[in-house]
């Protein structure tokens, strides 16, 4: 799950997948802006089958927090 997630930052903002790790910050660190953000999290819902509400995204900072989200929706399933 988290090389998916990984995978799917490393595409989206045409960086290094190695240069990702569970704590690295979204925008400040990868420099991601709000467009991104938007392509990340529906690539995100494709990905999983997932259905992530407007008011989530700010909870989103590192790929842990994405980790994290996905893994409690989709045990809930």
């Amino acid at each position: 799950m988290y090389e998916q997630i990984v995978a799917v930052l490393a595409k989206q903002l045409q960086i290094d997948p190695s240069s990702i790790s569970m704590d690295t910050d979204i925008v400040e660190d990868l420099g991601a802006d709000s467009l991104d953000i938007v392509e990340i999290l529906m690539e995100m819902e494709q990905t999983f089958s997932l259905s992530i509400p407007d008011e989530e995204i700010v909870k989103f900072r590192t790929p842990g927090d994405i980790l994290a989200y996905v893994k409690e929706k989709t045990e809930q399933a």
